[in-house]
């Protein structure tokens, strides 16, 4: 079960904290492989790791940089796509929600909770003479984070078993099932090669501060409020003047916010039943916005656009408070 994608909307730009440290972390993973030959050289992998990972017993003797340095180290290939793919497909809304800074000191102190957690468990058990290394620790934080803020959004999911097919996944299903997947494979084999309890304690530190940030502190976010201030400064809306009649099964005046690289549709549908499954396809030989709902191949909204939009692709539909919204954006 791997995730492809989410349906999650940005609001505010491109993710360029996300992007620095996805950057990072394979700049210094192909410098891992040109010091150790392609991890074929254990003196140098050792001297890598155990300078810059985590160990938990030099953690509790005061060494907490490694706590910081071992994010951006990964013991493997696998190692370090499975958690770039995560960190892509979920850190930039992370980012979009509470702004570029907060985010990057919000993720170093996931990585460094979830550090210490491990280390905690891994002088108890014994271990504590292993270097800890891997992003998984402040992306776990990440995890958290985004159950907490976007509980309904979708994960396109690529699921293997006798079959290879993708599926829909809610954010409230799919992440609260990887989080006990951590706690049974942390019991299963608890003295293996996967810090779990990183896992564990980043995604509870994640999903804790976000919660807290949400309910109390909702000031810090970029959220909905700002974006919509941000959209009136930027954009011109078009008055329902604009639209010319169209046919009878039509809805004739929608509203339209353009922004420099969207346009937004707003129609009124109160009572929407199976919100969840709108999608919308845009015909470009007759500048047509033709909305469906589920599996029916008969529209419930068909919209004649201006002539003068160019639109290159559909981005978002989505139904709240009985308006539908459908985002396009420009070429």
């Amino acid at each position: 079960m791997f995730p492809i994608h989410d349906d999650t909307q940005r609001l505010h730009g491109r993710p360029y904290i996300n992007y620095s440290l996805i950057t990072l972390n394979i700049i210094i993973f192909i410098w891992e492989i040109i010091e150790t030959n392609f991890f074929t050289n254990e003196s140098k992998i050792n001297a890598i790791f155990f300078s810059y990972g985590t160990i938990p017993d030099l953690v509790f003797k005061g060494d907490f940089f490694p706590l910081i340095t071992s994010m951006f180290l990964h013991g493997g290939i696998m190692h370090i796509i499975g958690n770039m793919v995560f960190l892509h497909i979920f850190g930039d809304n992370i980012e979009d929600r509470f702004g570029h800074f907060k985010y990057l000191i919000l993720y170093l102190f996931w990585g460094i909770v979830a550090g210490i957690i491990h280390s905690f468990y891994a002088v108890y058990v014994g271990s504590g003479n292993i270097p800890a290394v891997g992003a998984s620790g402040a992306i776990s934080g990440v995890l958290g984070a985004y159950l907490i803020l976007f509980p309904k959004a979708k994960i396109f999911t690529v699921i293997t078993a006798f079959f290879i097919t993708t599926v829909r996944i809610p954010a409230i299903a799919y992440i609260p099932l990887w989080f006990i997947l951590q706690i049974i494979f942390s019991i299963i084999n608890p003295e293996g090669g996967v810090a779990y309890l990183a896992h564990i304690g980043g995604f509870v530190v994640g999903a804790g501060t976000s919660f807290i940030a949400k309910t109390l502190f909702s000031s810090i976010f970029q959220g909905e409020g700002r974006s919509r201030n941000l959209i009136k400064k930027n954009s011109k809306i078009y008055p329902k003047r604009f639209y010319e009649n169209n046919s009878r099964d039509s809805i004739s005046h929608p509203d339209i916010i353009e922004g420099n690289n969207f346009y937004e549709i707003l129609i009124e549908m109160k009572g929407l039943i199976n919100s969840q499954d709108l999608r919308a396809f845009y015909e470009k030989s007759s500048n047509t916005l033709k909305i469906f709902s589920g599996e029916s191949s008969n529209p419930l909204v068909s919209v004649i656009l201006r002539a003068d939009m160019d639109v290159s692709e559909i981005n978002d539909v989505a139904y709240l408070n009985g308006i539908i919204r459908v985002r396009m954006l420009k070429r």
